[in-house]
């Protein structure tokens, strides 16, 4: 008979790309619990899954009248009500797009190095944006100091701006 309260019992290793090794423990607390609760759910779904497949006494009930199939859909909702319950105590924030992209069967390590190459990428634009403006002002302030000496006195130096910014 398939174990259905085992989370080891199926999917005792992780995927290489895991955020951390299958023998690392769970955080503590909520967090923690609910971790091990989509564990089980996952384990839970494969069973489903399984069952499904090589249940051969479709047919035929079980002694007590419950099919295997029917115990693994119930250990599935089951799962899917202990984390509806965990989920009310935490207040983690997932952008919709992340949670779209999974749906779209996109990982999210993928999506995650995709999106810091963007953010590194757009950083180093807008610093060049900033160096261009400051070389300009300096190029501006030094030519109406030059051309008109009354505004000297009310133009800063570029360094004092800098200071002022931090």
């Amino acid at each position: 008979m398939t174990s259905y309260n085992n989370p080891e019992s199926t999917l005792s290793s992780h995927a290489p790309d895991s955020p951390r090794s299958s023998q690392s423990p769970p955080p503590s607390g909520v967090q923690g619990d609910l971790e091990l609760e989509l564990l089980g759910l996952a384990n839970a779904l494969y069973n489903l899954g399984t069952t499904v497949i090589n249940d051969s006494t479709k047919d035929r009930d079980r002694p007590g009248g419950a099919k295997l199939v029917g115990l693994g859909a119930n250990e599935v909702v089951n799962h899917l009500m202990s984390i509806d319950n965990k989920a009310q105590d935490i207040q983690t924030m997932i952008p919709f797009q992340v949670l779209s992209d999974i749906d779209n069967a996109r990982n999210p390590m993928q999506l995650t190095k995709e999106r810091l190459e963007r953010a590194a990428t757009e950083n180093q634009f807008m610093n060049g944006k900033i160096a261009a403006i400051s070389s300009y002002r300096k190029l501006l302030n030094e030519a109406l100091a030059l051309n008109f000496p009354e505004t000297a006195e009310f133009l800063r130096p570029i360094q004092d701006d800098i200071k002022m910014e931090l």
